[in-house]
């Protein structure tokens, strides 16, 4: 694992394999292949009522790709519901490189030129792998989310990985799945050409909160 590169991980990506070390002092990288897999499902991501008014309000200047190593670092740091991070010096190294390639982007919030919120993941045809969140003030993780969510649909991606399912992540809808149903979701991802870079983040964001707060079907290509 030591000669991992970014290369490489992508392909492992599109095997359904991803990287986590024991913590960030270690010098060691573990390959993960869980039997149930964390999903998001796009089509049914669920945005509580308060956090729908506090996107609308606007609390955060939410940007895209603008800090990406800086979301990372920010992801690493210890947190008193998280004593120890999985991201050390390799991961950092290899998940930055994917971002100048342009296959790994970060969804931040800013607030009077800081940066208090935001999260980072993978992109790969259609499939996009969550990788962490952090937040420095209430919401700005949430936020990100929806933004997040709002952009991969209009972008037509149609998964969205978050590895495991957290209490946090329960809570806007995700579920976990057999590893074999995942593996079929993410072949059909992989044939879709997703494009995260070509979205109106503002019209996006509007868009989605339209449609979700009136129950409309919302265009989508959701695998099932």
């Amino acid at each position: 694992m030591r000669e991992l590169s970014a290369p490489l991980l992508l392909r492992a990506y599109a095997a359904g394999i991803f990287p986590m070390a024991e913590n960030a002092d270690s010098d060691e990288l573990f390959w993960f292949d869980p039997e149930r897999r964390g999903v998001l499902p796009l089509d049914g991501f669920h945005v509580p009522k308060r956090l729908r008014r506090t996107v609308r309000s606007g609390p955060f200047d939410v940007r895209v790709d603008h800090a990406f190593r800086k979301v990372m670092e920010a992801c690493a740091e210890p947190a008193p519901d998280r004593p120890k991070t999985w991201i050390n010096q390799d991961i950092l190294r290899l998940y930055t490189e994917l971002h100048d390639a342009g296959h790994a982007h970060s969804v931040e919030c800013w607030r009077e030129g800081r940066l208090v919120g935001g999260l980072y993941g993978v992109a790969l045809g259609g499939a996009f792998f969550g990788e962490s969140m952090f937040s420095r003030e209430r919401d700005a993780s949430k936020v990100a989310l929806v933004h997040l969510v709002a952009r991969l649909r209009s972008a037509r991606f149609v998964l969205l990985d978050t590895q495991f399912v957290t209490a946090h992540l329960g809570q806007f809808g995700a579920v976990e799945i057999p590893r074999r149903e995942y593996r079929r979701r993410l072949a059909l991802a992989l044939t879709v050409n997703g494009d995260f870079g070509g979205v109106d983040q503002t019209a996006a964001v509007e868009a989605y909160l339209a449609a979700s707060a009136q129950g409309l079907p919302q265009d989508s290509t959701q695998t099932s």
